[in-house]
């Protein structure tokens, strides 16, 4: 099938071109076009209305940035191959394939202990067959098994594609001008050393704004306390829901989302189920809004009260602490309940919740960004950094979030 070059005006860079038919192939698959139904920053509109944007946008974004780095890597007599450039591109064209509707929400509930590159790897494979084969070398890549490793790192790394679009994306989106990244710059800066991505020297302040960029990202948009509480409330909604129906209760629901409901669904369920699969990418944002509108009018008063909570955004009050809460916090919070809206003890766990939230800016753990210097010496950015708190954004940073409905 001969495709035109499509040219995509994209908000964040502009103008841009998909460099291949097999590429353009790839974007009108219907696991691709299935990302136009989902959100990229899931419940966070309840914060910052602004951000609308699709996974299918963001895919589109690091595309056209692995393109960038490519051409840059070659006029620095980088040898890829067009074998080699075509591969990476399928590979960070399709690394978000296997999200879900609001990415990690549907996780303790509907799909179990399997995390979205997995599935992302199922989907690819899967395609992989249908186009016989075509995949093969962007597996490779995806899976960190090619011998280029600086392929690899394009799409999976500490300074990867997915990143600089993202941070930029949603810096633009959410209005969030602390997040923003000088993402061409970086690019610009690209290099590859002993077989690995390194940053010319020159660039060195372009990767520090990067770090603290993404720092302050995590905090005040990925992490944001509101944000939480919208997930954690959605998250005992389907709970809620999936309890019903395991005592079967017929809730209203799509057919892709009714399969869920009504199977226990985990990795090793998935991994050996096509069917699993074939409904899971039926699956996206408008399944979940859908249903949740009309089970506000269940005779359950626990799935109507947080879903009509949830639709009109009366969400989880939130606080932040050091520590988790103690039990006669927890014991307090309980009894409130059960008197507050006549419950059995069992029941009031849908109406608060705890979680540990941890992230760190930069792990030497995971993978290091490398700077290159005039001498042909590489140094960790870590160490080559002289920004003062380059060690902050290095260390682990834990806070509990107290989530409880207040009426």
């Amino acid at each position: 099938m001969n495709n035109k070059r499509k040219i995509i005006n994209d908000p964040v860079f502009g103008f841009t071109t998909i460099p291949s038919d097999f590429l353009y192939d790839l974007i009108q698959h219907p696991y691709l076009q299935r990302l136009t139904r989902i959100k990229q920053l899931g419940l966070s509109s309840f914060v910052y209305p602004g951000v609308q944007h699709t996974r299918f946008q963001h895919s589109l974004g690091a595309l056209h940035l692995t393109v960038e780095a490519v051409r840059q890597l070659r006029a620095k007599s980088c040898e890829i191959t067009d074998e080699e450039a075509n591969a990476v591109y399928a590979a960070i064209l399709l690394h978000d394939i296997g999200h879900g509707p609001f990415s990690h929400v549907l996780e303790p509930s509907i799909v179990k202990n399997i995390s979205h590159e997995e599935i992302s790897l199922l989907l690819m494979e899967q395609i992989n067959r249908q186009m016989h084969g075509k995949l093969d070398l962007a597996l490779q890549i995806f899976k960190k098994q090619y011998h280029k490793t600086f392929l690899c790192q394009l799409v999976s790394s500490q300074l990867d594609m997915d990143r600089l679009d993202y941070l930029h994306r949603d810096s633009f989106y959410s209005g969030v001008a602390e997040g923003t990244i000088g993402s061409a710059r970086i690019i610009k800066m690209l290099n590859v050393k002993n077989n690995r991505l390194v940053i010319e020297a020159k660039g060195i302040y372009s990767i520090e704004n990067f770090l603290v960029s993404r720092r302050l990202m995590y905090w005040q948009v990925y992490l944001h306390k509101t944000a939480v509480a919208a997930e954690k409330m959605l998250e005992k909604i389907l709970c809620r829901a999936k309890e019903l129906t395991s005592g079967g209760e017929q809730l209203f629901a799509t057919p892709a989302f009714a399969y869920f409901l009504h199977n226990d669904v985990d990795k090793n369920f998935l991994l050996k189920n096509e069917e699993a699969i074939r409904q899971f990418v039926l699956l996206d944002d408008t399944d979940i809004y859908c249903a949740i509108k009309v089970w506000a009018n269940h005779p359950d008063k626990i799935l109507s009260l947080l879903s009509k909570s949830f639709i009109n955004r009366h969400l989880f009050k939130v606080k932040i602490q050091e520590t988790p809460l103690s039990a006669q916090e927890t014991d307090n919070l309980t009894q409130e309940y059960m008197r507050r809206f006549d419950i059995t003890q069992a029941e009031t766990r849908y109406f608060f919740a705890y979680t540990t939230v941890e992230t760190d800016t930069y792990s030497t753990e995971d993978d290091t960004i490398d700077i290159l210097y005039n001498d042909g010496t590489v140094r960790d950015i870590a160490a080559a950094s002289d920004m003062f708190n380059i060690s902050v954004l290095s260390k682990n940073v834990t806070k509990y979030y107290v989530c409880y409905f207040l009426y």
